[in-house]
């Protein structure tokens, strides 16, 4: 009977590495992707609405095959890492100073470094965890400033309504950064002060943070850096103010009247005058809604971060859009898309991943992970 066989060839030598040396040559990976090859993927995960979508674009983008697990797999590598790369700089960043260590000593290198003016705004916002429901993800955005002339009056053929805005200085945030992670409010201050540190906020000659008015927010930025003006975000305050009057009167014109009202005077910076009208309000009103809160609270404990007329002579930003939007474009576009939801290990490590790559720092990100984690 005759047997047919395969004619016998030399097996490729291996090395300890696990590595061939027609790979090794080639600069390839454990999993036989180049690194060029595996970053396109892992970028392309962070941009696309899933991963079966990413390793379409990729096959597209190409014309090589690479599998939604695979593309799954090399994203999750690379995030745990940079994952644990963020969590050993921010722990060397908060901890105590060190025998030896100068003054002029820098924890983490900085990168952009903001100029004469910036800003550090806060929030959270929510993403599905495996096998704990929905947990919030705190995140921060860091902008540098910068001011423009007033527009002044509108010009007799623009159609624009007159703002109360136009004879102010135009304050315009660009050269964002962001963190973002499920961390408790201690952790998450860690986070922030070593993106701060990155930005060189430490020594930024005029600083501000403009938020919601959350406690755990004003509490880390002011431990962080004590020298930021707090300040509480413009259309907070006036969401805010719309709660209340529909809780009063409902919609209608009387409460457009109300707010009206109580704007111009938060504007000019009477805020004291607002918490007068809140309490006319609060005497004929037993119970607030949960939205609502207690208004009068809110106000007084907020009102030396709603001098909005001072804040705006100086040039500083009064709204927190920067984090808002930040949120969408860091968090929600990837971390809710339909589905089971994430466990907090991968979540983590995506949100590193993505955080860097609207930072703009993808690329320096990647080479980093290849260095060992000191």
């Amino acid at each position: 009977m005759f047997v047919w066989s395969a004619p016998i060839t030399a097996v490729p030598n291996v090395g300890d590495s696990g590595f061939f040396p027609l790979d090794k040559k080639l600069r390839l990976r454990r999993d036989h992707n180049s690194e060029g090859a595996a970053r396109v993927a892992v970028r392309m995960a962070l941009t696309a609405s899933s991963f079966g979508q990413a390793a379409e674009d990729y096959r597209e983008a190409t014309g090589g095959r690479l599998s939604r697990m695979g593309v799954w797999r090399r994203t999750m590598a690379a995030g745990h890492r940079l994952a644990e790369r963020k969590r050993v700089e921010a722990e060397r960043a908060a901890a105590p100073a060190q025998v030896g260590e100068g003054a002029r000593s820098r924890r983490v290198a900085e990168e952009r470094p903001i100029g004469e003016q910036g800003n550090v705004s806060s929030d959270g916002t929510m993403i599905l965890v495996r096998e704990e429901g929905w947990k919030e993800v705190k995140m921060s955005a860091f902008s540098e400033v910068s001011a423009e002339a007033p527009r002044g009056h509108p010009r007799p053929d623009d159609k624009r309504r007159p703002s109360r805005r136009d004879f102010d200085i135009r304050i315009a945030l660009h050269s964002h950064s962001y963190t973002a992670g499920l961390w408790d409010a201690d952790e998450f201050a860690r986070y922030q002060y070593a993106e701060g540190l990155r930005r060189g906020l430490d020594h930024v000659p005029v600083l501000s943070s403009v938020n919601d008015g959350a406690h755990w927010i004003r509490r880390v930025t002011a431990d962080n850096f004590p020298r930021a003006q707090q300040i509480v975000d413009w259309a907070h305050a006036t969401r805010r103010l719309h709660q209340v009057a529909r809780a009063v009167w409902g919609e209608g014109e009387q409460e457009k009247r109300w707010v009206s009202a109580q704007l111009e005077e938060l504007w000019r910076g009477r805020v004291e005058r607002v918490i007068r009208a809140l309490q006319q309000l609060d005497r004929g009103q037993r119970d607030w809604p949960e939205e609502v809160g207690d208004p009068v609270g809110y106000f007084m404990a907020n009102a030396d971060r709603m001098r909005y007329d001072w804040f705006r002579s100086e040039g500083y930003p009064i709204g927190s859009g920067t984090v808002e939007s930040g949120a969408q474009s860091v968090v929600q576009v990837r971390m809710r898309c339909p589905g089971r939801g994430w466990s907090r290990r991968n979540a983590n490590g995506m949100l590193a991943l993505l955080s860097e790559h609207r930072s703009r720092r993808f690329n320096k990100a990647w080479q980093a992970l290849r260095e060992p984690v000191h």
